[in-house]
């Protein structure tokens, strides 16, 4: 049984995980298309393993609209990372393109 909160965020990623994940979407173009057609298959292929109810959530989730650059994310990589593995992980990652990272208020 779970003690996990209905329609509480995934579980983040850990660490190698997440640099895995960072690296294939910034320098493999097959994985990057793997990204953008099917976020959940790619997330599987860097090695997460999420449990049955996280998996099940990030299938309803997670959506990709546009990607960012190989080099966009390269040059936010620890940022990413920090979002990716944080016990935070609450708001939604930005990895589409031009997005600046700004707050307006």
């Amino acid at each position: 049984m779970s003690d996990k909160i209905p329609g509480a965020s995934p579980t983040p990623l850990p660490p190698d995980v997440a640099e895995r994940l960072l690296d294939l979407l910034s320098t493999d173009d097959e994985f990057r298309q793997l990204f953008a057609k099917d976020p959940v298959s790619a997330l599987l292929e860097a090695g997460y393993k999420p449990s049955d109810e996280d998996l099940k959530q990030l299938r309803s989730n997670m959506k990709v609209g546009s990607l960012a650059s190989k080099d966009e994310i390269a040059s936010g990589r620890d940022e990413l990372k920090s979002s990716l593995t944080s016990l935070l992980c609450m708001h939604p990652i930005q990895l589409n393109a031009g997005s600046s990272g700004q707050k307006s208020e």
